[in-house]
């Protein structure tokens, strides 16, 4: 059993990374509440309640329900039915390179296509311009078609490798070969 003072240490270092997740969601693409709960359920050692999730990031039932919907649709968190019970509980993806896996498809799927759509209208109404600033100008926009698609092409990879276990060991030893 944990006695109080690292009790209450835990229970800091973990409101300390809900809140610095939290802050890294808008980079990822997401609202910072949605990262809270994302890490709230993560670093939960059980599944928690709707009702729970609010108390704990002192957010409204609307704003719970709906971030919890949100990361249900992306399947960071899945709805766990305990018999007996009607509340519903979530939990977390706990695997990290599920976690990434999931996260890159859904960014493929939100920014990667959209981007390849755009660049693709602007390389086909541009491209028998003649001139030096279309020319510049297609030459740009198929430079960034090309690396959009590549970046395009790793995501896909990365995303259809959830239950591969060596592309994890092959970023593991890249990692350690620059150390």
């Amino acid at each position: 059993m944990i006695d109080k003072e690292a009790a209450d240490l835990l229970s800091q270092a973990r409101d300390e990374f809900v809140a610095q997740w939290g802050a890294m969601g808008n980079a990822w693409g997401i609202n910072r509440t949605m990262a809270q709960i994302h890490a709230l359920l993560m670093t939960s050692d059980r599944p928690l309640t709707t009702d729970e999730v609010m108390a704990d990031l002192k957010i409204s039932r609307g704003n719970a329900h709906q971030n919890l919907r949100e990361l249900t649709g992306w399947g960071l968190v899945r709805s766990v039915i305990r018999k007996g019970e009607r509340k519903e509980y979530f939990e977390a993806e706990k695997d990290v390179w599920r976690m990434f896996c999931i996260v890159a498809r859904e960014r493929k799927r939100r920014e990667i296509e959209p981007a390849l759509k755009a660049l693709k209208a602007c390389d086909e109404q541009t491209r028998s311009l003649r001139g030096e600033k279309a020319v510049a100008f297609n030459r740009q926009i198929r430079a960034l078609l090309e690396f959009v698609g590549q970046a395009d092409s790793v995501l896909d990879r990365v995303s259809r490798s959830e239950g591969s276990s060596i592309l994890p060991l092959l970023l593991k030893m890249l990692t350690k070969s620059k150390n």
